[in-house]
Formats: structure tokens, C-alpha cells, sequence
């Protein structure tokens, strides 16, 4: 299996926030923008994997800033990293003034999609080859972040989280 570059996962979601989603503040709610940012990255991991790709987890969302009523929302979704049936993918969400058309990041986030076939049962999936600096960044904050899960969910002792040790062993 060949491996692929983030690029060619890339998904982007431009939409409006409309008078539905939005909560008395009129701000966007939290749980639209998480099912928004699903949405993309599901799209990314199924461009990845060549499969249907089902959501495993929600790793960390950050809502760092408001997205008010009327708001243009970019949601910008490609994998970070790969593991065998597993994906990172990492989301960041930008929000574009009505005025000026400059864009902001207002929001990111981390899911972990598990590619599987007709029958729900995981399968392998190409590998990742980072190109850019960011992209390299988060590929191998991915494994850091894996082996964290798996040692809090006791599946790894923390003796044999070795790029996680290497972070205080310095």
C-alpha cells in the first residue's frame, strides 16, 4: 500500500452560520460546529483510506472564539497521521470578517476516524508522508498523543511510551 500525502485527504467546508444554529448569544452552537467539523473530517479520512471511515473519538476540541450568527465558517480538515486502521485528523476552523474578508482561527480540533469494511470490521490503511512544516508538527505530535490515550487507558506502560518519555527526558 502506498502512502499519501495530507494534501490529498484535504477537505474544506465553507457554509454560513444561519439563525438555526445559533444560541440566545447569538453564537454559533458548540454542537453545530462539532457536527460540522465531523462532517469534514469524515469526508478527509474516507478520501485517506479509500473506505467508509467511522468517527472512534473526539480527542480535544478547543472553542476559542465565538462564531456569531451570520458568520462565513471554513472548516479545514486532512489527516495528520496514521496507524494501522486508524487515523488522526486534525480540523481547524476559521471564521472571515463581513467586512474586511480577513480570516481568523477561531477553533480546532482532533477526531480519530477507524476506516472499516462493508462488514464494520477494521481494516489497514496507506501510511502518511508529511511535506510541510506544520503538517510534519502534527504527525508526530500524533504518536505522542497515541500513546498518551494508551497509557491513561492502561493498554501501555509508561515505560514503553518512548516518544512521550522523550519529552521529559531532557
Amino acid at each position: 500500500m502506498e502512502a499519501k500525502y495530507p494534501s490529498e485527504s484535504a477537505c474544506i467546508m465553507t457554509d454560513l452560520v444561519l439563525p438555526g444554529e445559533t444560541n440566545p448569544l447569538n453564537n454559533m452552537f458548540g454542537g453545530e460546529l462539532l457536527a460540522r467539523m465531523d462532517r469534514a473530517a469524515s469526508i478527509a479520512a474516507r478520501r485517506h483510506s479509500r473506505r467508509v471511515a467511522v468517527t472512534a473519538s473526539v480527542n480535544h476540541v478547543a472553542f476559542n472564539r465565538a462564531i456569531p450568527l451570520g458568520s462565513v465558517v471554513t472548516v479545514e480538515a486532512k489527516v495528520s497521521r496514521t496507524f494501522r486502521t486508524s487515523m488522526e485528523i486534525f480540523i481547524d476552523v476559521w471564521i472571515e470578517d463581513r467586512e474586511s474578508g480577513i480570516r481568523t482561527k477561531a477553533n480546532e480540533a482532533i477526531y480519530t476516524f477507524v476506516a472499516v469494511d462493508e462488514t464494520g470490521i477494521p481494516v489497514a490503511i496507506p501510511q502518511i508522508k508529511p511535506e510541510t512544516d506544520l503538517e510534519k508538527e502534527r504527525y508526530a505530535a500524533a504518536l505522542r498523543r497515541k500513546q498518551l490515550s494508551l497509557v491513561l487507558a492502561g493498554k501501555m506502560k509508561p515505560n514503553d511510551a518512548t516518544e512521550l518519555k522523550a519529552l521529559f527526558s531532557n
